[in-house]
């Protein structure tokens, strides 16, 4: 293996646990009530027209005074930390298309929206729908299962918490350029395994002429910028397909250590989002895990969080690998889930 590592990374997208957990105004916004009013009133004026939430656009929403909150937002998520939470919008006192109205409008002015399944959902619904990962054609956020920290198939993914669980399903993030530095420290020698082609399993969802998996490296160094890409439980799934590269003990061995470094209470950072949190969290240098979680017995208090994956404006460029996962790598215009059948849209339920 030939593979040129870059040097350990600085900056604020290299952070460790203790960076934001001291220093709480590094992630977390508190909307102001005028803030509040103006979502609210851009909300109504678009749900006044009777279009589908899903074709909402930024001029459609207008949000002169915290519009300007989204332009730092989004440099921070391209330039600095990578994640924000945005505290405060009474959910409670919305309907369910009022919420997704909201969080809609933010996300359209921070970039276009993408299809997270392959029936072209713009807007997610993040629940325990009585799955297990154990099905191969499962996702794991439809099961109430810890997750793994990993990575989605968009450039930022955001979450708006409608109800929380009766206990657990914690967030949790962690920098991938803080695992790697990490990573270089201990095992540089396995460390260039994680730069080889690697298959995960799409789970079902295969676009048109597309293998059942693809062969994206864990980590992917172009044009100067260290891009993660990763889902362990998908990785090991890919092993069912006769034709995927196989996992050697070394691949595995080189996987181990990247989830244990992950999972270091010293490099990841947790945080429990309330009803009317949203989240905003940047793919391309940050993964994200969730704890497992217990639910309410009523049906109707249980656990839900809606999803949003977005395509950013002046983003970095990805390399020519990421076409099988993402389609187009055109910046601005990439990411999501798409199959013949895909019509986008924004489901309600």
């Amino acid at each position: 293996m030939n593979t040129v590592l870059p040097e350990p990374f600085t900056g604020p997208n290299a952070w460790v646990s203790a960076d934001l957990a001291n220093n709480t105004n590094a992630w977390l916004k508190t909307l102001t009530a005028h803030e509040i009013a103006e979502l609210e009133c851009a909300a109504s004026v678009f749900l006044s027209t009777g279009r589908d939430i899903g074709e909402v656009t930024a001029a459609d929403f207008k949000i002169p005074e915290f519009s300007k909150h989204l332009r730092v937002l989004k440099s921070k998520l391209l330039n600095g930390s990578g994640v924000e939470a945005i505290r405060g919008l009474p959910v409670a006192d919305y309907t369910q298309e009022m919420a997704a109205c909201i969080f809609c409008g933010i996300g359209a002015h921070l970039g276009s929206a993408r299809s997270q399944n392959a029936q072209g959902h713009i807007l997610g619904h993040v629940r325990d729908t009585g799955l297990s990962s154990v099905d191969p054609n499962a996702r794991i956020y439809q099961t109430a299962e810890r997750q793994s920290f990993h990575t989605d198939s968009a450039d930022v993914v955001g979450l708006l918490c409608l109800k929380k669980a009766q206990t657990g399903g914690e967030s949790l993030l962690v920098s991938a350029l803080s695992i790697y530095n990490r990573y270089k420290q201990l095992r540089p020698d396995l460390l260039p395994l994680l730069f080889e082609p690697i298959a995960t399993d799409r789970r079902g969802e295969v676009p048109d002429g597309e293998l059942p998996f693809t062969t994206i490296p864990v980590f992917s160094w172009y044009k100067s910028h260290l891009t993660v890409f990763y889902q362990r439980q998908y990785i090991e799934s890919a092993q069912r397909f006769d034709d995927a590269p196989r996992l050697t003990d070394k691949h595995i061995k080189a996987l181990d250590l990247f989830d244990s470094l992950a999972n270091d209470p010293s490099l990841y950072f947790s945080m429990q989002l309330a009803p009317g949190d949203m989240q905003f969290v940047y793919n391309h240098s940050q993964l994200h895990d969730r704890t497992a979680f217990t639910d309410w017995p009523d049906p109707s208090a249980r656990r839900h969080l809606l999803r949003l994956w977005l395509s950013i404006e002046g983003d970095r460029a990805l390399p020519s690998i990421f076409t099988q996962r993402y389609g187009s790598i055109t910046i601005g215009d990439r990411g999501g889930i798409v199959t013949s059948e895909s019509r986008l849209h924004a489901p309600l339920d």
